[in-house]
């Protein structure tokens, strides 16, 4: 990665929440009017929300051969901007001249992606990705869905998108998710706040969603990674994915949590209703990865 992408990943999170929109605003700007300069990504990760994506994109931007996107990692360019178009889209990613200097300094291939957790559980990003992108290569990370979504409620909470708690919000997600799958195909511009926001359960249906990339990508260009897995051991884990992307391996060093939420624990009885409310899609899950998930 350049001394100015290091810079900028550094920076960003110190900077006050009140600059960032004009910063992006700034940076975006900059990148589409020099688009045609500019590559497409090699690799996304797609998903699931509140699964590691952050963390696991922060490993991979580590990597003296993987560049970083810009001025945000989460571009949300095929679920909820699509309409901006090609130019907006490749204005995130570095220029050719960035990828060209970085391979002869890696001494290998340059590459760059981004990591937008949306992406899978919105019901046009597959076939958009697909038509864009032929040759990507996508990256799943599925946590168990129990802790997703209650990962998620805090993080929709602390960001002012949820107002009820989590048990009403849970009995309240059939109403609220009611038919916005429908608009959302019926309308591509249109951008469903419960969908994206108050999805808790429907989220951790990952089988539906697996099925639903396989549709449109070969199982050999997809990448499932449990996220129990990238917590506990993130160097083997990031290997792996290297190794999948094409990368040469990195030398040993730390490894921090990025994003990770803080909040009390579940009530037993919560708990116990969400185990139930997954165990069909576990055993679906498991079917489809040849292995019990961890959480099962």
């Amino acid at each position: 990665m350049s001394i100015g992408q290091q810079t900028y990943g550094a920076l960003r999170s110190r900077v006050p929440s009140s600059l960032r929109a004009s910063i992006a605003g700034g940076v975006e700007a900059i990148g589409v009017s020099t688009s045609s300069l500019r590559v497409l990504p090699s690799f996304l990760i797609v998903g699931g929300q509140r699964c590691g994506t952050n963390s696991l994109y922060e490993y991979l931007v580590e990597h003296p051969a993987v560049g970083r996107a810009m001025p945000q990692q989460e571009v949300h360019f095929f679920d909820t901007s699509f309409w901006r178009g090609s130019p907006w889209y490749r204005g995130h990613f570095p220029t050719r001249l960035w990828m060209r200097a970085t391979e002869a300094r890696a001494g290998h291939p340059a590459m760059t992606g981004e990591s937008s957790p949306y992406y899978m559980f919105h019901p046009l990003a597959p076939q958009r990705i697909a038509a864009t992108l032929p040759d990507v290569r996508l990256i799943v990370l599925l946590r168990n869905p129990v802790e997703r979504a209650y990962s998620q409620f805090h993080h929709e909470r602390s960001n002012g998108n949820e107002t009820l708690g989590f048990e009403e919000a849970l009995d309240s997600e059939p109403e609220r998710l009611a038919g916005e799958v429908e608009r959302i195909l019926r309308d591509p511009r249109y951008n469903s706040f419960s969908h994206q926001h108050h999805s808790y359960l429907a989220r951790g249906h990952y089988a539906d969603q697996l099925e639903t990339l396989y549709a449109s990508f070969p199982k050999d260009r997809v990448s499932v990674v449990l996220s129990e897995r990238l917590f506990s051991e993130p160097q083997k884990v990031e290997g792996e994915v290297l190794d999948f992307l094409g990368l040469p391996p990195v030398a040993s060093r730390s490894y921090g949590r990025h994003n990770a939420g803080r909040y009390a624990e579940m009530p037993s009885a919560l708990r116990r209703r969400l185990s139930d409310h997954f165990e069909g899609s576990n055993h679906r899950l498991a079917g489809m990865l040849g292995t019990d998930p961890p959480w099962s």
